[in-house]
């Protein structure tokens, strides 16, 4: 399906009632045992006390939701207050046809105005589609973070990501 192609994409602020969508494809990158360590999607109340209330988009193709990015603050510590971890994830359908890439950069553009310095990137290490979007949008590779995590019972390496703001914390 050449959803793009053929309707636009309006990135616009999350709301509680796209949770259902969102849940849904999160379920699918999770199914996928390469998006996330997660098992399970959370219900809206936990998934919303998790993530940055301002730093929350969705990418809508006809009404429906082909995507979605949000933030998670790292530590609760207000030494780190500027340091959040993204999110990205795009419904299968929609994928390569450039969603991510949009919904990263006003992710980026939203961070900044809520005064984040630094944004974080935990990927799977054979997540390449997710490593090759953050470097496109600015992220470069800290590390490989070795048995950071089991899911179903065997060790899962991570890449560690980052994107330095270049006009906060300068």
């Amino acid at each position: 399906m050449e959803a793009t192609t053929q309707h636009a994409v309006q990135l616009t602020e999350m709301l509680p009632e796209h949770y259902p969508q969102i849940k849904e494809i999160y379920e699918l990158g999770i199914a996928t045992q390469n998006a996330t360590l997660e098992t399970k999607a959370p219900e809206w109340e936990e998934w919303d006390s998790k993530h940055m209330k301002g730093c929350r988009v969705v990418a809508m193709v006809q009404g429906e939701v082909a995507g979605w990015a949000a933030l998670t603050p790292v530590s609760g510590r207000c030494v780190y207050s500027g340091v959040a971890e993204d999110s990205v994830y795009i419904h299968p359908r929609y994928k390569g046809h450039g969603i991510g890439r949009l919904l990263l950069q006003r992710l980026v553009q939203e961070s900044e105005r809520a005064g984040i310095w630094t944004l974080q990137a935990h990927i799977l290490k054979e997540n390449e589609a997710s490593v090759r979007l953050h470097e496109r949008c600015g992220f470069r590779i800290v590390g490989l973070r070795e048995r950071l995590g089991q899911l179903h019972g065997q060790w899962r390496d991570t890449w560690l990501m980052e994107k330095r703001s270049k006009i906060i914390g300068v």
